[in-house]
């Protein structure tokens, strides 16, 4: 069969289409002067490492005395760590996946905390309360999309969709700065905790560097940049069409900008040709080009997924899985150094939930608090944030009978601690935080 005559027209409305669906995603206000370049010392950035699905923080973070070690194996004979295997964590008593191994060193030398037992509340709870519903709890409790945005927005009892990463950009950078969209940027598509209740959203970069126009040239020769140019000089009298178009035209500004900047924030530190690695790489990159950017604060999304671990596969994924972040941000740690920002840049993880402490006899079900990592020149580190719950099932940590941890710190304190040092005064992170009151105001993970 005779191959068919590309239709250059059909070609043109397909890419432009592509182009135009990138550009609705784009929802800053046009570019203006780029600001004098910023300084390091007033800057301050926020990464958060989603981890979807779940992660078993169980076998993230282990007891290494006999006692609560032989609980630990004993609740799950077929899923629990050798006690040789695990990494030991500065003098804390606990050690970590093996498979976490590179993230030891920043541990030990004071630039790394594990928080544990983190969670979404409502207020504080006991097993008491929780078990006689005298307390209000979070909704939909052990319900993936329903504590992913719980972690995300800081608000655990009703769906929304703002996160308390763009609460606090709304309330920290005017909203009349010309580069306020390059704060908030994601390197792993749309996620709630960038999207503010103000109107700001997260402008999306890909981790290879592509904004989407990049096949545009506005001095092109080529069709596509001619059938560009020729609709951005045009007048719509449409009004959807009119603001489609200026949609885009912002969308190539952003572009252009970015693009330029990052051609100028090569990094000499290595990261991993895995997926974190390179969307850690990208933020390392866009950090690097703070100044040309103007930036006085930033957010940045990553994530990585694979963690709904019910099955048998479950020891060798989270291995695969957890080498992969520590590998990753490891790289970032280092390279913040290299950039001269490591106290001025906080790495956090995130999850849907933990997962219970008992095995189901092959993997884990959904469950609730768990064990995070927080990494940065300010953190207070070398230490376990929090009190580590009980592994007893059926114990006073345990809301039900299978190990699922109540939290110990909620996640509005945990994202407090991070905005109080991110610039934050306490009466913003109470506009910011809602239920925060309802807290100790200072967990001590910051210095």
């Amino acid at each position: 069969m005779d191959a068919q005559p590309m239709d250059l027209n059909a070609l043109r409305r397909r890419r432009l289409l592509q182009a135009g669906a990138v550009a609705a995603l784009t929802p800053f206000p046009a570019l203006q002067a780029l600001a004098q370049a910023t300084s390091g010392s007033g800057y301050r950035a926020l990464v958060c490492v989603f981890l979807f699905g779940g992660n078993d923080a169980n076998n993230l973070l282990v007891p290494l005395d006999a006692t609560r070690y032989g609980a630990y194996q004993r609740a799950r004979p077929n899923l629990a760590l050798s006690q040789a295997s695990l990494v030991p964590l500065g003098t804390s008593g606990f050690g970590t996946h093996p498979a976490m191994a590179p993230l030891k060193p920043l541990f030990d030398a004071g630039q790394a905390a594990v928080v544990a037992n983190a969670g979404p509340l409502m207020v504080p709870t006991t097993r008491a309360q929780y078990q006689a519903r005298s307390v209000p709890l979070p909704s939909n409790l052990f319900s993936h999309s329903d504590q992913q945005g719980a972690w995300q927005s800081a608000i655990a009892d009703a769906p929304t969709r703002n996160g308390w990463g763009g609460r606090l950009l709304e309330r920290l950078v005017a909203s009349d700065s010309s580069n306020r969209g390059y704060c908030n940027l994601s390197v792993a598509g749309s996620n709630i905790w960038e999207n503010g209740d103000r109107g700001l959203a997260p402008y999306r970069v890909s981790s290879s560097g592509d904004f989407g126009f990049d096949f545009y040239d506005p001095k092109g020769g080529d069709p596509l940049s001619a059938a560009v140019n020729s609709l951005l000089g045009e007048a719509r009298s449409d009004p959807f069409e009119q603001t489609w178009l200026s949609m885009m035209g912002r969308s190539i500004d952003n572009q252009r900008v970015l693009s330029t900047a990052l051609q100028a924030s090569a990094l000499k530190t290595a990261f991993p040709g895995t997926g974190l690695g390179r969307q850690l790489q990208m933020c390392a990159r866009l950090i690097a080009a703070r100044g040309q950017l103007g930036v006085p604060r930033q957010c940045f999304f990553t994530s990585i997924g694979g963690f709904d671990t019910h099955g048998d596969d479950q020891l060798s994924r989270q291995n695969e899985l957890l080498g992969e972040i520590a590998e990753a941000v490891a790289a970032f740690q280092a390279a913040t150094t290299e950039l001269g920002v490591a106290r001025d840049v906080t790495l956090f993880t995130a999850s849907d939930f933990s997962r219970t402490f008992a095995s189901n006899g092959q993997g884990t079900d959904h469950g609730w608090g768990g064990h995070h990592w927080v990494v940065g020149g300010a953190v207070r580190g070398g230490r376990i944030v929090g009190r580590f719950p009980e592994l007893a099932i059926g114990g006073p940590d345990d809301s039900g009978g299978q190990g699922n941890w109540i939290p110990g710190i909620a996640v509005d304190q945990l994202g407090a601690e991070l905005g109080r040092w991110f610039g934050a005064d306490e009466g913003l992170l109470d506009d910011a935080f809602p239920r925060l009151r309802y807290f100790d105001r200072s967990i001590g993970l910051m210095g």
